[in-house]
């Protein structure tokens, strides 16, 4: 493999360097920004950022370099996007949670930019252009009742380069695998049964790193909308049904069940956290918590279960507690089915837009654009190419070293390549994505963007943990044994939520 790049220097400020603008080359993609004057800043609105302020880090670093931009990141908090509206000026960048009536209003009120203007997309985003048409074809059709312009605004997340698979499994019923097995390896057939495990796990590990009381999961309520998000998540990975407005929708049967009611899922998965609750097993401190706060504490080891891989083993199996032999792995109750979403080559409902009362359409549409293309998917993942990942002669993706360190502990700092603060400090704070890490990138070896499935990856047990784990399951990796497990693919889909009047 490639050795990592050597940067001869860089400026104490944190810019980069000639060299490493070269290791960060755009792949279709070109700065309208040109000269190197004072930088730009660009308001990112995003319904799903859980971060307000300007960004910080690597890739702050990585994107004043390319565009000699700055991103001012605005998340909805309560009321920001009807002040926003109401003002009617959104923000240069302006991601949405989903592309239901919220976007569809900002269509109607003409506060997005449309891409076809201009050429805006024919010379700004060629690669998009190129690459994502049936997302564009999709984002066409969804206007407000009655709007038959030829008009588009923007693309969804996640798009997938083919229909033909499913993304990789993200509700992965993380637990404390290290503390199961001290337990003797209890079965766990309901959801219920986690309870007295839970409760178990807490008289053998009651304290955590920094000396507070241990709960079984903390939760945040930073993206609860129509419902607690937790807990609809929650019952969507039991029953494999997922969220539809007010309730959950079961692909298969095409029956829906709302949330009030009896004995349904949502009202089954609330009464098991409120279980929780009741015995000392859920933080108290869930109602407020943020995203950052819960990770610290899962970080500390002082929760033992997340629904998530992202809240989960991603985030707590660092090189750190696996060399302690401490490790999140999955355990799937027997009667549960995850779901799986289908992989579409239309894009999900979380859209990619630009303000229509921004003064630098173009530069939205090259920094859009940018992480659009391999590079900036991978970049913004997984760090900048050739510090943290690159390419080997044959084409395969694989990790640096410190790409690594990164991978597996987000708060690795990132210092020794010449950036300030931590992965995590530099990850980018718009919480979107483009391609789905699941599609083909184009520029390896018919490897996926996801890094689990890179040939490089294929590795040993990290520590005796896994080992266990994998002898247990008869498994060398997370999603063979999800895929083992009873499951459910939640078909690719072009719906989109209709329109809801201003007093509903």
């Amino acid at each position: 493999m490639k050795k990592l790049k050597r940067f001869a220097a860089l400026a104490l400020t944190g810019v980069m360097t000639a060299s490493l603008l070269a290791g960060c080359g755009s792949s279709g993609s070109g700065s309208s920004s040109g000269s190197k004057n004072e930088p730009i800043t660009l308001t990112v609105f995003s319904q799903l950022a859980n971060y307000s302020g300007e960004q910080t880090g690597w890739s702050a670093d990585i994107l004043l370099d390319k565009f000699n931009v700055v991103l001012n990141i605005v998340p909805d908090l309560n009321g920001t996007y009807q002040t926003r509206m109401e003002a009617g000026d959104l923000g240069d960048i302006v991601v949405f949670g989903s592309d239901g009536t919220d976007y569809t209003n900002a269509i109607k009120a003409g506060l997005l930019y449309d891409w076809n203007e201009d050429d805006l997309l024919a010379e700004h985003g060629t690669y998009i252009r190129d690459h994502m048409s049936k997302a564009l074809e999709h984002n066409a059709k969804v206007k407000p009742d009655g709007d038959t312009s030829d008009t588009v605004y923007g693309f969804g997340h996640n798009v997938a380069t083919s229909s033909e698979n499913h993304e990789a499994f993200f509700y992965t019923w993380d637990i404390r695998w290290d503390l199961y097995k001290q337990l003797g390896y209890p079965e766990v057939n309901e959801l219920e049964d986690l309870i007295d495990i839970f409760a178990d796990m807490k008289e053998i590990n009651p304290i955590d790193d920094n000396g507070n009381p241990t709960y079984a999961v903390s939760l945040w309520p930073d993206w609860d909308g129509s419902m607690v998000m937790y807990v609809k998540a929650t019952a969507t990975t039991y029953y494999g049904y997922d969220e539809l407005g007010v309730g959950l929708y079961d692909s298969n049967t095409g029956t829906f069940h709302g949330c009030l009611e009896e004995n349904g899922p949502y009202l089954r998965s609330l009464r098991f956290y409120n279980q929780l609750y009741q015995r000392g097993l859920l933080d108290p401190d869930s109602m407020t918590n943020t995203y950052d706060k819960m990770s610290e504490k899962l970080n500390a080891s002082g929760t033992f279960f997340s629904i998530f891989n992202y809240a989960g083993s991603s985030a707590y199996n660092t090189d750190e507690h696996m060399s302690q032999g401490k490790m999140m792995l999955s355990l799937t109750p027997t009667n549960a089915s995850p779901i799986a979403y289908g992989m579409s080559v239309t894009g999900g409902n979380r859209i990619w837009s630009i303000g229509a009362k921004t003064e630098y359409p173009e530069l939205c549409m090259d920094i859009i654009n940018y992480l659009c293309t391999p590079e900036g998917r991978l970049t913004m993942e997984y760090g900048p190419q050739g510090i943290c990942w690159d390419y080997d002669d044959q084409g395969y993706t694989y990790f640096t070293e410190l790409g690594k360190k990164c991978h597996n502990d987000v708060n690795t700092s990132m210092e020794e390549a010449g950036f300030t603060g931590t992965f995590h400090d530099g990850q980018l704070q718009i919480n979107n994505t483009t391609w789905s890490l699941s599609a083909v990138n184009p520029d390896s070896n018919g490897e996926r963007f996801d890094a689990n499935f890179w040939l490089s990856e294929q590795t040993e047990p990290a520590c005796e943990t896994e080992a266990d784990w994998r002898n247990y399951f008869g498994v060398s990796s997370v999603e063979e044994y999800m895929e083992k497990c009873n499951h459910t693919v939640a078909p690719s889909s072009e719906y989109t939520e209709g329109s809801k009047d201003d007093e509903f």
